[in-house]
């Protein structure tokens, strides 16, 4: 197993080197480019669209409402990551991993935005009747080039039952037993049971409890963290200050903390990052593609408003918790983060552990069907039922594994998904800014919205 983990430890290493790093901000940057900024001029009509206005186009195709596709996508990026995640990067590089986490974010719309305009432009229509896109589609359909699209969708199968399944129930068995003193085996045994329930439905059924899911524990945990930081609001301008400096000059070891220095920090203050909005990695355009729309851009603007959510809303909750407590205490993981949310507030430890509960079963029930859409993808929809089953029971087999090597596995494979899928972003950025020009030319003169394919 020493050797397994070494070999995992060493890949993740390529993988997540100094090239990841600028291929995946710096196609966000050259979206953001291309698109004049979009994520920054549209945001509050996204906002308006995804979250007040919520018009869905149900005589449209597709399978469940944007709204619906938001929370799936949502219910699978607003995971352990905003708690765990968060707490391993600044535990590991320092509260400067906040604010490349947030850099991440902020470019990560714009690569958020481009995967869901090629999601729904290049989507087809199933034996089943339903929607199928993401970027094995837009990779095949739209370049021609089919092969890296099966490798996206091989890697897309296996990172499921990492980042979307064992990291999750390893954690929630962790922060249960952790407060309430809960057998990991119980708990493993529950959200299997509770995970097959839903997602033998398919979309429709994790749509419809996602919808409802999603918005009430992203309300009661970030309703939980700004109770913490306005009660104790005299340390947040110092919290601040730490994790700006720290950006550009690394922390110096202290204590238990591993320490770190600026490559640390941005290391894994973007690999957290795009762990936890998973901009760049491919997964929510699947759950784009299967939204009821008129044209692709009136899906992506909601889309976008995910990493928004995910990363400068919800991981900015759990990071100034974090820095203005205990961040060099020697913790890390969601011990970290539960035991400040605890320093912060008498019981704060309780919604940590009850937001991770929620966030990791959401999280499992969206990667599931990132999952299967990738292996319908490679073998059909024979493999569906099949893939459902063994993704249930990994749920219990994450309870029992070890987290450093799930968290550097899950790593791995999130930046073996998002090679292919930049590569095809990067190759279709000029059909991402064609379909933005036809959407705002057609609303500005008042036409319909249908897509110009």
């Amino acid at each position: 197993m020493d050797r397994i983990i070494e070999l995992v430890d060493w890949i993740n290493g390529l993988v997540w080197g100094p090239y990841m790093l600028v291929l995946l901000v710096g196609t966000g940057v050259l979206l953001t480019i291309m698109l004049k900024g979009l994520q920054f001029t549209q945001l509050g009509h996204s906002l308006y669209l995804a979250l007040i206005k919520r018009k869905d186009d149900q005589a449209e195709e597709g399978d469940i409402s944007n709204f619906q596709a938001l929370m799936t996508a949502l219910s699978a990026t607003v995971g352990t990551g905003n708690i765990a995640g968060v707490a391993t990067a600044i535990a590991i590089g320092g509260p400067g991993a906040v604010f490349w986490m947030w850099i991440t974010g902020l470019v990560g719309m714009a690569t958020k935005y481009g995967e869901a305009v090629l999601a729904v432009k290049y989507r087809v229509t199933s034996e089943k009747g339903e929607m199928s896109g993401g970027p094995m589609y837009y990779i095949a359909r739209g370049l021609g080039w089919k092969w890296l699209g099966v490798l996206f969708a091989f890697f897309a199968s296996i990172a499921a039952f990492g980042i979307g399944n064992m990291v999750q129930s390893h954690s929630v068995a962790d922060a249960l037993y952790a407060t309430f003193g809960m057998d990991k085996l119980l708990v493993g045994v529950i959200l299997c049971t509770l995970t097959g329930l839903v997602i033998l439905g398919g979309i429709k059924s994790i749509g419809r409890v996602t919808s409802v899911l999603v918005p009430v524990m992203i309300v009661f945990y970030v309703i939980g963290a700004l109770g913490i930081i306005f009660i104790n609001i005299n340390l947040v301008p110092a919290a601040f200050a730490l994790i700006f400096k720290s950006a550009f000059t690394g922390s110096a070891a202290t204590g238990g903390f591993a320490g770190s220095t600026l490559m640390m920090a941005m290391r894994f203050g973007i690999a957290r990052g795009v762990f936890s909005n998973e901009s760049g990695l491919g997964s929510a355009p699947i759950a784009a593609a299967a939204a009821q729309t008129r044209h692709p851009v009136d899906q992506a603007l909601v889309s976008m408003t995910q990493t928004f959510i995910d990363t400068l809303v919800v991981c900015t909750m759990t990071a100034l918790v974090i820095v203005m407590f205990n961040w060099n205490s020697g913790l890390s993981g969601a011990p970290l983060t539960s035991s400040a949310f605890e320093m912060g507030f008498a019981g704060g430890q309780y919604i940590v552990t009850i937001g991770l509960v929620l966030f990791a079963y959401s999280t499992i029930l969206g990667w599931c069907y990132y999952g299967e859409k990738s292996i319908e993808y490679l073998l059909g929809l024979k493999a569906v039922t099949p893939y459902r089953v063994v993704f249930t029971a990994a749920v219990l087999l994450g309870t029992q594994a070890e987290l450093n090597f799930i968290w550097n596995l899950a790593d791995t494979f999130n930046g073996a998904m998002a090679i292919p899928n930049l590569i095809g972003l990067i190759f279709l950025s000029p059909v991402i800014v064609r379909e933005t020009k036809d959407y705002f030319a057609k609303r500005a003169s008042g036409m319909n919205y249908s897509s110009s394919k």
